[in-house]
């Protein structure tokens, strides 16, 4: 019987164990990044699985789901719709951005955690006024008020930001509008924040627009700006929540441009890399990929005409349209509450299931 006794309690140390290392479903996660990729469809995903050597770090989440991105004027969203479906919960109609369908502003997650004590940070291949990224902090009636955009990312809660959009911040009175605000810019690279100042926030803009494709030799500026990100913004004792944006896997679409597209995924694969490695690392952090909307009907097919004249050893990527589809996208979650992300669901429910999470009732 002592022996039984002992046993039993040997087996219920090792599941507590378990459950301690493990995702359990009980567990709040700390810190929240999400991964845009835009205009990344399944096929789009798909291509670090045959244009790179090693294998996806995709491979290694285990909680999948698919989202479902119309708006809610059109079954074809687009990005800023889409982001401000993600960010605050609400459908709303093609171009607004953080407003609802009566262009009424609505809460986003970075103002809700940001009352909460969090950390935010934005990082982009795109301008970092453009739609997904401001989607992230805005309120405008349209994506295309770029100048009013960058008033809102000055006015906001976001203490890191990277990417391009310079013409939009420059002021024709000669005020520097930054150091107003106490946000240290760096116009010329990417570079580790050392010894930040309490309170004071920081960014990076490298671009007068978007930021260089990758084929035009923009290096590793993704994967290292999301590194540098997490190194800020896990430097205090304080939780945060991050969004990176691989940008130009939509205008590579949009371009029906195959070699463009493949180096932008691939270059956004790395940076979910960053990403996870750091939530392995930290244990505390639920990382979400995803994507606001496909672009370019993009498949990767065999080549040649037919089925009985194509070459199944070679793959012919096409394009069916130099627009957005209706196709569900790819979701991967990793992390505490990772769990809750499998399934079919709204993109909506991305904001619901994130606020649920870090703040359980």
């Amino acid at each position: 019987m002592l022996k039984l006794i002992t046993a039993l309690l040997f087996v219920l140390i090792l599941s507590g164990n378990n459950i301690c290392e493990g995702q359990s479903p009980e567990k709040k996660p700390v810190n929240v990044i999400i991964l845009i990729g835009d205009g990344m469809g399944l096929s789009q995903f798909s291509v670090p699985y045959y244009y790179q050597k090693k294998e996806p770090v995709f491979s290694k989440f285990k909680h999948i789901g698919l989202v479902r991105t119309s708006s809610a004027t059109h079954s074809i969203t687009e990005s800023a719709a889409a982001a401000t479906a993600m960010f605050t919960g609400r459908k709303t109609y093609n171009s607004a951005l953080g407003v609802d369908s009566d262009t009424i502003p609505q809460k986003n997650l970075v103002e809700l955690l940001s009352s909460n004590q969090y950390l935010s940070g934005v990082v982009s291949t795109s301008s970092v006024t453009d739609a997904t990224p401001a989607g992230f902090y805005a309120h405008e009636s349209s994506r295309t008020y770029h100048r009013e955009i960058a008033l809102d990312l000055i006015n906001s809660d976001i203490d890191f930001f990277a990417g391009g959009g310079l013409s939009y911040f420059i002021d024709t009175s000669g005020r520097d509008l930054f150091r107003e605000n106490n946000i240290e810019v760096n116009f010329s690279k990417l570079k580790k924040i050392r010894k930040p100042e309490q309170g004071k926030r920081y960014g990076f803009i490298l671009a007068l627009n978007g930021m260089k494709p990758m084929l035009d030799g923009r290096g590793d500026y993704l994967p290292k700006a999301t590194e540098i990100s997490l190194d800020f913004l896990s430097g205090s004792d304080k939780s945060f929540i991050l969004m990176v944006e691989g940008s130009q896997i939509d205008w590579a679409a949009h371009a029906n441009n195959e070699d463009y597209l493949i180096t932008e995924m691939n270059d956004f694969e790395k940076a979910v890399r960053v990403a996870y490695d750091f939530a392995v690392k930290d244990g505390n952090t639920l990382v979400i990929v995803t994507s606001d909307h496909e672009t370019g009907g993009f498949t990767l097919g065999a080549s040649g005409s037919n089925k009985y004249g194509s070459d199944y050893s070679t793959i012919t990527p096409t394009f069916a349209s130099t627009n957005h589809s209706a196709s569900l996208v790819p979701l991967l979650a990793y992390g505490p509450g990772a769990e809750t992300f499998t399934g079919i669901f709204e993109n909506t429910a991305i904001f619901y299931k994130i606020i649920d999470l870090v703040f359980p009732e």
